[in-house]
């Protein structure tokens, strides 16, 4: 089956998470992932847990799919065979702090040089022009600076970390978006460019609606828990076992649901007959909620709520939720075969194509599994040249 990235080579400098994460969806959707990894040691998270057989499933996760290759990049025969590598490839992904790539001699208008056409992205906390890029970052970093951390949680708490690496996560999502733009700009061009992709930017921009009720409505945003700060009822509610999610933001569903409540008369109260006015009172609407959900289990409440089309859900913990049928259905959860770890579960791909879907089709490498492959079908180097390499401590 063609992919839609069939023929685009990536050779990828990055590690642990942010840019893996993004070449990680590039191989998904076909192009061919060259990872480059310390002889030896290899990307960091090769030591995260957890591990099956000795292999860190973390790391299989996010480097299904791809092709490693040991070398060490101070050394001048491999800065060479990287030359020769990147004159072969359409992309470079590096997610260093920024100058380090140029002190390898491996910066953008180097590479360009010897690549013209070369799409090249560097992913860091805080981008390559910033008053903070020289600073180091990890997610809650970013998800501290970018302003996410002050709206998660409940007010009398202080705030927390998404619990996701939301900060990588969203860098990476958005430095495939930029490279596949990139490489649609070349399609019609041949020219190459550089995308710059900052983790602090990325997480601000999924503050979505906050900024503007900041910018345009004079708020600032706190935390409020579950709920919604602009709709109401939408937030979680006790059930007789457990928590059942509400989520109404339109005056139609909250009279639906007055009526499966037999308290038809809230609607034309005037303190619940319109969402704004439904959130003033969200306090006095959230008990009257659950006075009425204290007779059903979460199970009986969904029931009767979803056969009215009110949108509710339960609140899977991650053993549910990696068994439910939607995960199934979707293929969420895919199994791929590791020659040294075996048969390992992970996440699916979640962007559905109808001609060119994307697939997991290999388990992440082991280290340096295709140093031979690679510089023989790539770069023409014979047997005795790649164990003198190997004696010379290049890859």
């Amino acid at each position: 089956m063609n992919s839609a990235l069939s023929g685009i080579r990536v050779i990828d400098f990055s590690r642990v998470l942010a840019g893996p994460f993004c070449t990680m969806n590039l191989a998904d959707m076909g192009a061919e992932v060259i990872k480059i990894e310390r002889p030896k040691y290899g990307d960091d998270s090769r030591n995260f847990g957890p591990f099956k057989n000795k292999e860190s499933s973390y790391y299989g996760y996010v480097n299904r799919g791809k092709k490693s290759i040991t070398l060490d990049l101070k050394n001048p025969k491999a800065k060479e065979i990287i030359k020769d590598l990147v004159k072969q490839a359409d992309v470079v992904v590096e997610n260093f702090k920024p100058g380090v790539m140029e002190k390898l001699g491996f910066g953008y208008e180097v590479l360009r040089e010897v690549n013209p056409g070369l799409v090249y992205c560097s992913i860091s906390g805080f981008g390559q022009y910033s008053p903070y890029s020289s600073r180091p970052a990890y997610d809650i970093v970013a998800q501290a600076m970018g302003g996410m951390m002050s709206i998660t949680g409940f007010p009398e708490n202080p705030p927390t970390r998404v619990g996701s690496s939301l900060g990588d996560i969203s860098a990476g999502l958005y430095a495939a978006f930029g490279i596949v733009t990139a490489l649609l700009h070349k399609q019609k061009t041949g020219e190459g460019q550089y995308v710059d992709v900052a983790m602090m930017d990325s997480v601000f921009t999924f503050l979505e609606s906050n900024i503007v009720r900041h910018t345009v409505g004079g708020v600032l945003p706190e935390r409020v828990g579950s709920r919604h700060p602009i709709s109401a009822p939408f937030d979680s509610f006790k059930a007789k076992d457990g928590l059942v999610i509400i989520a109404i933001a339109s005056d139609h569903h909250f009279s639906k649901l007055c009526d499966i409540m037999k308290q038809p008369e809230l609607m034309q109260d005037e303190k619940f007959c319109t969402d704004p006015n439904r959130v003033l009172n969200e306090k006095e609407l959230k008990t009257i909620i659950e006075m009425w959900l204290g007779q059903f289990t979460v199970d009986e409440a969904i029931k009767v709520m979803m056969e009215q089309g009110i949108p509710c859900s339960p609140i899977l913990n991650i053993e549910q939720v990696c068994k439910d049928p939607h995960i199934e259905a979707r293929e969420m959860l895919v199994e791929v075969e590791h020659p040294a770890a075996g048969a390992i579960k992970i996440p699916g791909n979640p962007v559905k194509l109808s001609v060119t879907p994307p697939m997991v089709k290999e388990p992440a490498p082991i280290l340096g599994e295709h140093n031979e492959a690679i510089l023989k079908q790539f770069l023409a180097y014979d047997d005795g040249q790649i164990a003198q390499f190997k004696e010379d401590n290049v890859i």
